[in-house]
């Protein structure tokens, strides 16, 4: 497996990282037996990061990869956690809190639910609106002094926010959606990135299934179902995007998936892909893509297939979208 950079400060690990969140309900139940055989087969395979968040299952998916984990040499493997998102017992979302204080109570509960001493990267999931982004990276730096975290990223903020966390402490990475039919990044935020040697992780490769070529209705428990880019003429319009896609990869020996996603690997040696694959055979097509070698005239192809701009409900509903930071630019 390809190695690359993970930012200007951050650690080396695998191009492909493993999103373990399906793992814990968030697109249906998943059977916990394979998907620690999955992590557990991705490892093998010579990925090295492991993306996770605290409200995932509400620490289901903590507990699940400290299982897959057990045994393991600690140093074999770069964990990414978010925290900040708020959920109710019902597994409701109530809100985010980026407070000094709640993410050191966050961290330390992280830090016993994954039996770890440290966190390689850890990032709050969202920016808090009332909470400079200043005390929140600060708080993040007292802990990288006493050792608990090694390196600070982001998720899903602008330029902006870049900028000001950056001037507090250095910033391993940003995880954000980038994909084929996401590309809004590349207007403002992927330059700003770059200025500051600020590395991407990017979610959501095969925009949330629609780019896997396995696309069906998304069943109960699913958050899909609420997304505008798998609703009405939407999903018409979109599925007609990816048959074209399936045509300009069938004609260079590669599945749909693996066309999307060795699109995402190519657009920078800076940007590290994360991939949820849940089952192993799915982390096998996934691996592939990893393995295919794309020419300019390869890649121009697969954005004549998926136009930037093409796609129709892209991302999320307005009024979803309107409190992320990262739409500003």
């Amino acid at each position: 497996m390809q190695q690359r950079k993970l930012g200007r400060t951050g650690p080396q690990v695998s191009a492909l990282g493993l999103g373990c969140m399906g793992m814990s309900g968030m697109y249906g139940a998943a059977e916990r037996a394979e998907s620690i055989a999955t992590i557990h087969a991705a490892l093998e395979a010579g990925v090295t990061l492991l993306d996770t968040g605290d409200f995932y299952g509400m620490g289901h998916n903590e507990l699940l990869i400290a299982e897959a984990l057990k045994g393991r040499p600690r140093d074999r493997v770069v964990i990414s956690v978010k925290f900040g998102a708020q959920r109710d017992p019902a597994g409701g979302w109530i809100g985010f809190d980026a407070r000094p204080a709640a993410m050191k109570t966050a961290l330390a509960y992280s830090l016993v639910r994954l039996g770890v001493d440290h966190i390689d990267i850890y990032r709050p999931a969202r920016l808090d609106p009332a909470v400079p982004i200043e005390e929140t990276v600060g708080a993040m730096a007292e802990m990288v002094k006493a050792g608990m975290i090694r390196h600070i990223g982001l998720s899903e903020v602008g330029s902006e926010t870049l900028r000001r966390a950056a001037a507090v402490h250095p910033i391993t990475d940003l995880q954000i959606e980038y994909s084929l039919i996401s590309r809004g990044i590349e207007d403002a935020v992927l330059p700003t990135c770059r200025a500051l040697g600020i590395g991407i992780t990017a979610y959501g490769a095969l925009s949330r299934g629609l780019l896997s070529g396995h696309y069906r209705p998304a069943g109960a428990g699913d958050f899909r179902a609420h997304s505008p880019r798998f609703q009405g003429e939407n999903l018409a319009r979109n599925l007609a995007l990816v048959e074209a896609l399936a045509a300009v990869a069938k004609a260079r020996g590669l599945t749909v998936a693996q066309a999307a996603l060795a699109w995402v690997a190519a657009q920078g040696l800076d940007i590290v892909t994360l991939a949820g694959a849940r089952r192993r055979d799915q982390l096998a097509e996934t691996l592939g893509a990893f393995e295919a070698a794309l020419a300019p005239a390869d890649i121009a192809a697969i954005e004549a297939a998926v136009p930037k701009g093409s796609a129709a409900g892209e991302r999320y509903a307005a009024a979803q979208m309107a409190h992320l930071d990262s739409e500003k630019g």
